[in-house]
């Protein structure tokens, strides 16, 4: 009898520990999912999506591709990532690549990216570890045929296997959220931007769409081989009055190709908006050769220039800009960085 206190207490003390046992596997348990939403992950720290995704996600329109300034730096400069070097992409190479497409959704969501802007999971974005941001990519479902175009501006996925880390719309547009799944990506250039023909159809299609095509600005009269002259026919509005031309040397010629060279090319309707002429030029190799000296002063411009050739002069120009005040903001840059007068153009 003397050893029942202590057995008593023995087991007072095993109920205890198991009530306290039951209450740590509450605890650690993942909440309840309520009935009909769409499935989360089960621990705090691991990615999903939101219990409660907006409607209509489906009809989120893709990204539309505009010519944005890409500064050297930041995000586009090499970096170290888990022990492996990337070098983000340079210039306006043509990109394409195959392989497996991640998503990523509430873990980041209102969080800063690569770029600086928070990452909206309903938008139509991505990250890729080396394409310039920000840039644009059609993204292909090769299993079903969907396509997407997303806007990147973040870096990642860092795993040998993934190509690129998808937006939860992107994701669900192209019927990827169940997993990884493999995908084929093709970025979409300056010069796709300019032209129209990241549209299904190219150029072509782009002009036949449009409802009055713009019309061919009044040519200038013809100038001597070794004068080049910033010229402002009638559509043009200076950024000064007091100054519309300035001379400029003549280069020798040159080997690469004029961007926008054919004027068909040139005058779509994706070039309608305001432009910032920087020069005009008898011969195509001078406006090559500035177009050069300029990318290389101007940060951040080069995605923004095209030289727009006809049979009788070449116009390095940047753009298109939605409104005057922009054209008028990035001519008073230019002005600055080369002492020159720009010319405002305005295609309709």
């Amino acid at each position: 009898m003397q050893n029942a206190p202590r057995g008593l207490a023995m087991a007072a003390r095993t109920a205890a520990l198991a009530a306290a046992l039951a209450m740590a596997g509450c605890a650690t348990r993942p909440p309840a999912v309520p009935a009909g939403a769409p499935p989360v992950s089960s621990w705090p720290d691991r990615d999903g999506p939101e219990a409660r995704p907006p409607p209509d996600l489906d009809r989120v329109p893709d990204a539309e591709p505009r010519l944005e300034v890409v500064r050297p730096g930041g995000p586009n400069k090499p970096y170290d990532q888990s022990g492996q070097r990337y070098v983000p992409l340079a210039g306006d190479p043509p990109f394409r690549e195959s392989g497996l497409a991640s998503w990523y959704g509430r873990k980041f969501h209102g969080k800063p990216t690569a770029s600086g802007e928070l990452y909206n999971m309903y938008a139509m974005t991505a990250a890729h570890p080396t394409l310039p941001i920000p840039s644009y990519v059609r993204v292909r479902n090769p299993a079903n045929g969907r396509e997407v175009i997303v806007r990147v501006n973040d870096r990642g996925p860092f795993h040998s296997e993934r190509i690129i880390d998808l937006s939860y719309t992107a994701a669900l547009k192209l019927d990827l959220l169940r997993g990884v799944r493999q995908v084929e990506i093709e970025r979409i250039t300056y010069d796709d931007i300019r032209t129209g023909a990241w549209k299904r159809g190219g150029p072509e299609a782009t002009m036949l769409a449009a409802a009055s095509p713009a019309p061919t600005p009044p040519e200038p009269a013809p100038m001597p081989a070794t004068v080049a002259t910033v010229v402002a026919p009638a559509t043009v509005t200076a950024t000064s009055a007091a100054i519309t031309t300035a001379a400029l040397p003549e280069s020798p010629a040159a080997s690469a190709p004029i961007a926008n060279a054919d004027p068909a090319r040139a005058y779509t309707a994706d070039a309608r908006g305001f432009w910032v002429q920087l020069g005009a030029f008898a011969k195509s190799s001078g406006a090559l050769e500035f177009q050069r000296k300029v990318e290389h002063e101007v940060e951040g411009i080069a995605p923004l220039l095209a030289v727009f050739t006809d049979q009788r002069v070449s116009r390095l120009q940047a753009g298109p800009y939605r409104t005057r005040g922009e054209a008028a903001s990035a001519a008073q840059k230019i002005r600055d960085a080369l002492q020159l007068v720009p010319v405002i153009v305005e295609r309709r």
